[in-house]
């Protein structure tokens, strides 16, 4: 199917199913706080009341984690790229399971409303304040964007309004978040969830049938290079290998899942650990399905344009714009599914901003204005409700900001992303290293930090080579009209256009040597060398400054309680001990319980201390 230059817009259907997708959500808003007049204190707001289930948490992890900039990016990706991004399933194993053995238990255990709550019990109140007002700082940036690059995207194909879409989309996320706290925001996640898939499903099911079946489309992408799920490849400077994915990806997605805010509420929200373990577990499963749903819609779009790339031949102008090209130009005849997959696309949007105001209004509740400043529990209920609206307001007001940002978009968010290693390094220096101490913290935190803001900047202002990236080849050679941008066919033949050639050896010859180097490792290993370098320079500096004398509550590190392996050796491994007394604990304080040798008496001695052991 070639592209074609005229494609339909948006009708009555289509704004009338995105208009429903925002009443919906905001109705949800309306009930949570009609239902929850009771909720008189700030941690019933913003945790839920500790009161909430596996199930829809899991489901609101998996739509805090989608945004619509990832509905609309990772088909582009997997159209330029291939299909190796879907190779982020395994690491999201790995993410899940140190998420909810390492950094969960404690942050439960100390039944914490910030994350940033626990730098300060571990280390000291700056390494709390500095880890906070970062956080504060990019999430508004990072958010503002959010809401502003998917509107810019969709306006620009499908003619929808864009102030109309950033403004309706942030003032319904505002209203539900500020009405009905975390409770309106898990459920209304939990809405979003399903309306995503459905967007997909609608986008994939037209695809294959256009297409003939689902062998067609994968044969498609096989002959296209893009079904390129196993190089292993083990140079750092790749973009995306089994290595870079696996390894890389699984710094940064942790850094996402086990200390951000925004994600770590929810699952404190639960009843029980056991269900905020099981959240996690759950989540995995949402976050794989959406992950297939926009692999294959990737394979779709190369599938249905294999022969005439609408972003080479000038039909869209970046890549972001080819998803939402696509549902116009393949779903026109079919009033109100194009404003489904919009709804979908916002739906990311909305889970990402409100997942974002939430968790902003609880840093600032706890540390910024409590420490400080002593008020009344309905004060504070009344306080989170006005800095939720504050919040809302400001990252509308970022979005507005995002559009005169131009090139600096990229740079912002991946700013953001580096920024996560470096605190990432921090809260694993603390749980899992009991001697490390405030100074060596600090110490390893501004390294860390140091480091991947200079591979990170440096990487903006030279960029890798596409011999490092590798995107696979495009071509418009079967387009039917006839367009300027033909000049820049980008097809799979080994010979690139003599311009091209040229301006890649001026290129080379410009660029200092760490450029090539350095500043060209891939992205996803920014995030560990932040991690790294903190953990590093932070255990140094402890040893060189006394952290071996340090005193600490066991509660602040992880113990092996903690963890379900344990919990399952304990179980099934430990032979139990025998008990010569007819009753248990015995009446006589002196009696002797045999038991084996290899049984660890601890927990016995401690609930029963006059009793001997042998």
């Amino acid at each position: 199917m070639a592209a074609s230059p005229v494609i339909g817009s948006f009708v009555a259907a289509d704004y009338a199913v995105f208009a429903l997708m925002l009443l919906v959500s905001a109705a949800i808003g309306v009930y949570y706080a009609i239902v929850g007049r009771g909720q008189s204190s700030s941690r019933e707001f913003l945790m839920g009341g500790q009161s909430m289930t596996a199930v829809p948490v899991a489901l609101s992890l998996t739509a805090s984690f989608m945004s619509a900039i990832t509905v609309l990016a990772t088909p582009a990706e997997v159209y330029r790229y291939g299909a190796s991004y879907g190779l982020f399933s395994l690491s999201y194993v790995l993410v899940v399971v140190v998420s909810s053995e390492v950094f969960l238990p404690v942050f439960y255990r100390l039944g914490i409303t910030s994350t940033y709550e626990y730098l300060e019990i571990r280390f000291n109140r700056a390494t709390r304040l500095l880890g906070t007002v970062m956080f504060i700082v990019q999430t508004i940036l990072y958010t503002g964007i959010v809401i502003y690059a998917p509107a810019l995207a969709l306006n620009q194909v499908t003619g929808m309004d864009l102030w109309g879409a950033v403004i309706s989309t942030g003032v319904v996320c505002t209203f539900y978040c500020t009405m009905g706290g975390l409770k309106a925001v898990v459920w209304t996640d939990v809405f979003q969830v399903g309306i995503m898939v459905a967007g997909f499903l609608s986008v994939i099911i037209r695809a294959v049938v256009l297409q003939g079946g689902v062998s067609n489309i994968l044969n498609h992408a096989e002959l296209g290079g893009r079904l390129n799920f196993w190089d292993f490849d083990a140079s750092p400077l790749r973009r995306h290998t089994f290595w870079t994915i696996t390894f890389g990806g699984t710094f940064v997605w942790t850094s996402i899942y086990g200390i951000n805010q925004a994600q770590v509420q929810r699952y404190i929200s639960c009843k029980s650990m056991t269900h905020a373990k099981m959240s996690l577990y759950i989540n995995l499963l949402g976050l794989w399905v959406i992950m297939l749903c926009s692999v294959f819609a990737g394979l779709c779009l190369y599938s249905v344009y294999k022969h005439c790339d609408p972003w080479t031949a000038g039909m869209v102008s970046a890549p972001d714009q080819l998803m939402p090209y696509m549902v116009m130009d393949i779903l026109r005849d079919y009033p109100g599914l194009p404003g489904l997959f919009v709804a979908a696309a916002y739906s990311g949007t909305l889970s990402t901003v409100s997942s974002s105001v939430n968790a902003l209004a609880a840093v600032t509740i706890e540390d910024l204005i409590k420490p400080y400043i002593h008020m009344s529990e309905k004060h504070l209920s009344w306080t989170s409700k006005g800095l939720s609206f504050l919040y809302g307001a400001l990252c509308i007001g970022m979005a507005g900001i995002a559009s005169l940002m131009g090139s600096l978009l990229q740079a912002a968010i991946s700013i953001f992303g580096i920024i996560g290693g470096p605190l990432l390094g921090l809260f694993s220096l603390g749980i899992l290293c009991p001697y490390a101490n405030a100074t060596g913290g600090l110490a390893g935190l501004l390294s860390g930090l140091v480091m991947s803001l200079w591979v990170g900047i440096g990487a903006q202002f030279y960029p890798p080579l596409p011999e490092q990236s590798r995107p696979l080849g495009l071509t418009t050679h079967g387009c039917n009209f006839t367009t300027a941008a033909n000049a820049f066919n980008w097809t799979t033949s080994p010979t690139k256009s003599s311009l091209y050639t040229t301006v890649l050896q001026q290129n080379t010859a410009e660029r200092p040597f760490l450029a090539d180097n350095w500043y060209s490792l891939s992205y996803l290993y920014f995030s560990p060398i932040g991690t790294l370098t903190t953990l590093a320079v932070g255990l140094l500096v402890s040893l060189l400054s006394g952290g071996m004398k340090l005193k600490l509550e066991p509660r602040v590190t992880l113990m092996k309680e903690d963890t379900m392996l344990f919990c399952f050796y304990k179980k099934y491994f430990i032979p139990h001990f025998v008990v010569l007394q007819p009753e248990f604990p015995p009446q006589n304080p002196h009696h002797t319980i045999l038991h084996n040798d290899k049984v660890k008496t601890c927990f016995l001695k401690k609930k029963y201390r006059n009793i001997s052991f042998t």
